[in-house]
């Protein structure tokens, strides 16, 4: 009994741990990102599970423009269990009427999976669908993932 109930905690844990900002959303800083004013005081959040191309790098302003387009001067909320070690929260952001932009952003090609960090088993699926499509980035014939870029342009 004790071994279900340990299995039980483990399992749960991340739900237990799981919190909840509201706000509007002040500054889309790329396409993974955002600054949301919440009592007062602006929190960045960083979308977990997905990197989208840096500014700089081939569609990263076009990225950037995309999540602008869903999200900026809007309510979302914003659920999360971790920071990252820049102090950003690490979180899904909802719109108001059910949008989760990290997957919105993945499904219309403006951001990678970031198969290192994530956690969300269907991403890869709507990474899989955006790029038989040709979707966003997925035009180019050979997109670098921004953790490549980044790697590569270091001095930029």
């Amino acid at each position: 009994m004790l071994r279900i109930y340990c299995f039980m905690l483990f399992l749960f844990s991340g739900f237990l741990c799981a919190k909840e900002i509201e706000g509007k959303v002040v500054r889309v800083l790329d396409g993974d990102t955002i600054e949301v004013l919440q009592d007062k005081k602006t929190v960045r959040i960083r979308l977990i599970n997905i990197d989208a191309p840096e500014n700089k790098q081939p569609f990263g302003r076009w990225s950037t423009n995309q999540l602008k387009s869903l999200i900026a001067g809007r309510i979302v909320s914003v659920s999360y269990s971790q920071t990252d070690r820049y102090g950003r929260v690490l979180g899904r952001v909802m719109t108001a009427n059910g949008i989760e932009a990290n997957r919105w952003m993945v499904q219309n090609g403006a951001a990678w999976v970031y198969d290192k960090y994530n956690t969300d088993p269907s991403l890869p699926v709507l990474q899989r669908e955006a790029r038989k499509k040709k979707s966003g980035l997925w035009l180019d014939n050979a997109p670098v993932p921004p953790w490549e870029w980044r790697q590569k342009n270091r001095n930029l």
